[in-house]
């Protein structure tokens, strides 16, 4: 947990600005929503009225399903706050932590990080949210490369808890450190990743949504049922296994496999399998029948393990409804 209170920048008054502002203000962080961009005065309150309008309405859906009551709500909203680009230098060199959220072109983020070096102070941590450019390549942009990092989060960002914190070659232990514990004190799942274009998250999800795309095209099924194959299939399942760890669950040669077979009949620049597939296989590293996979599970107890997960399966099904119907069950 971190020891005590910061003051959170979020420069860029879009959607993620906002979630991430409704983030730290939910865990009682006073954060400051920061607009960069030169504006008439007109476009400068369109703006600001939009996005607390829309902090509200989040604030309020939180409500609405229970998760606050109206006092919390308020004390929300109190904690946070509007700068344009004439009160930004002041709102900047009052921050802790900056986190960039300006459309996801290296030129406009090179213009913010010109703007937030002139007035951040020496010892603020300035983290990027973007999804796909990576920090090595942001990192000649900012000044005091050595505290700067990528944090991407994921829409929406103040429910998402995973945060992908990826430093760059130039960034200082102790600043991944810190960022993680401050997102941790807010309740999200910090994970570190080395610098690569994509992170974790969206270069896996790009794969997955341009087959689903493609597979809509080629008339393999239907939008509506491809899109029920992942909501009561893909997701269902991947919620509770990781990817690799469903790889060592049924096994890696089941996989090398698959991916031989898909190769063949559709493309093998998309389905064949890396290379530590085989070699995982070569080695006797097919999963846990073999005691070792991508993960290593000597000592383990197979079964409690097996278990446990299967038992975070079921739950799952209970709560979305999607329990199999049992003749000599009990009623759910």
């Amino acid at each position: 947990m971190a020891s005590e209170p910061v003051k959170v920048g979020a420069i860029g008054a879009g959607r993620m600005g906002r979630g991430i502002a409704v983030a730290f203000a939910l865990a009682g962080q006073d954060v400051v929503l920061i607009d960069v961009k030169p504006r008439d005065a007109n476009g400068l309150a369109h703006l600001a009225a939009d996005a607390m309008r829309e902090i509200a309405q989040d604030l309020t859906f939180l409500k609405n399903v229970g998760a606050m009551d109206d006092a919390a709500v308020a004390a929300a909203l109190r904690r946070v706050s509007f700068a344009g680009r004439e009160d930004a230098p002041a709102a900047i060199a009052g921050c802790d932590v900056l986190f960039e959220g300006v459309p996801e072109t290296v030129d406009a983020k090179r213009e913010c990080f010109a703007f937030v070096g002139e007035h951040a102070r020496d010892d603020a941590i300035i983290a990027s949210t973007t999804s796909t450019i990576d920090a090595d390549t942001l990192s000649p942009l900012v000044k005091g490369s050595h505290r700067f990092l990528n944090a991407h989060w994921l829409n929406p960002a103040y429910l998402m808890p995973l945060v992908e914190v990826s430093p760059s070659a130039d960034t200082a232990p102790e600043i991944v450190a810190r960022l993680r514990e401050i997102l941790t004190a807010i309740g999200k799942v910090p994970i570190t990743c080395r610098t690569s274009p994509g992170y974790i998250v969206p270069r896996i999800q790009a794969l997955a949504m341009n087959e689903a795309a493609r597979m809509a095209e080629e008339g393999v099924a239907s939008p509506e049922d491809i899109d029920i194959a992942i909501r009561v299939g893909f997701g269902l399942r991947f919620s509770v296994l990781g990817l690799l760890e469903f790889i060592d669950w049924g096994g890696g040669d089941i996989l090398h496999h698959a991916s031989a077979f898909l190769s063949e009949k559709i493309d093998a620049g998309r389905f064949a399998a890396p290379a530590i597939i085989a070699e995982n296989m070569a080695q006797g590293r097919r999963g846990l029948r073999d005691g070792a996979g991508f993960y290593n599970y000597e000592g383990v107890d197979v079964g409690a393990y097996r278990t446990g997960r299967l038992t975070d399966f079921v739950a799952l099904l209970r709560q979305r409804q999607l329990m199999p119907k049992f003749a000599d069950g009990p009623e759910e």
